[in-house]
């Protein structure tokens, strides 16, 4: 049987701001073609993991190997992507308008029009950005995330003020791509959104992994998968 190399490798990840280490020696591996989900409090490093493993943020120490290749390098651009938790650079543009560009930026994107029916945008196809609700920018920064493709998604809360359908469409949707080849690292605060999708989950704790395994092996003992990330994180300082 053949291997895949692992689709993100995180080694010793290090990034302070201000003199505040956010992350603190992390280290994680992603499986190629599974959904890896990293739990954390407020203030653990989440998203800061995902600016280095994109490029956006350059750390202090440590490497991260994207695809077999440099985070953020032209290698890597064409076949990741990015679902941040906010882009106020979007702002005024409509969503219609917006997820036609990105897909203008692509070789093979996907057809637009059958996406847009896929996540439901249809009915505020023509709204500015700044005008959609919550849950309705989540699903257009989703869809940006998925036009081009991608072999490996990071997605930063990617439910997060979406009703429970849309959070179910959602969910679905994730499994698809997973079923498809498709590498999904997310980020979340919900714990049912993780016990549902996740092949393999990193716990993260002052910039560090606190315990990581599958749902199964986390919660063998009888717990809940809450009550493991409530045992091995802190409460997140005022």
């Amino acid at each position: 049987m053949t291997v895949r190399p692992a689709a993100l490798v995180v080694t010793d990840l290090r990034v302070a701001f201000m003199g505040r280490a956010v992350l603190d020696g992390l280290s994680l591996a992603a499986e190629a073609g599974r959904l890896t989900a990293v739990l954390g409090p407020n203030g653990a490093g989440k998203t800061t993991l995902i600016r280095c493993c994109t490029g956006l943020v350059a750390p202090d120490a440590g490497t991260v190997t994207v695809l077999g290749g440099r985070a953020g390098g032209p290698d890597a651009a064409s076949r990741v992507g990015l679902m941040p938790q906010s882009t106020g650079a979007w702002s005024g543009i409509r969503a219609g308008e917006l997820l036609r560009y990105l897909a203008g930026l692509y070789a093979h994107p996907q057809d637009v029009d059958a996406l847009a029916a896929r996540l439901t945008l249809r009915g505020f196809w023509r709204t500015p950005y700044r005008r959609l609700s919550g849950g309705q920018q989540q699903a257009v920064n989703l869809a940006a995330a998925l036009v081009g493709r991608p072999e490996l998604v990071f997605l930063d809360e990617p439910t997060a003020g979406m009703d429970p359908h849309a959070r179910r469409a959602t969910w679905q949707l994730l499994r698809e791509l997973r079923a498809e080849g498709v590498s999904i690292v997310l980020t979340t605060h919900s714990m049912e959104e993780a016990e549902a999708l996740a092949d393999q989950v990193f716990i993260l704790d002052r910039g560090r992994v606190a315990i990581a395994g599958t749902v199964a092996e986390l919660t063998r003992g009888g717990s809940s998968l809450e009550d493991v990330f409530l045992s091995h994180t802190s409460m997140p300082a005022a």
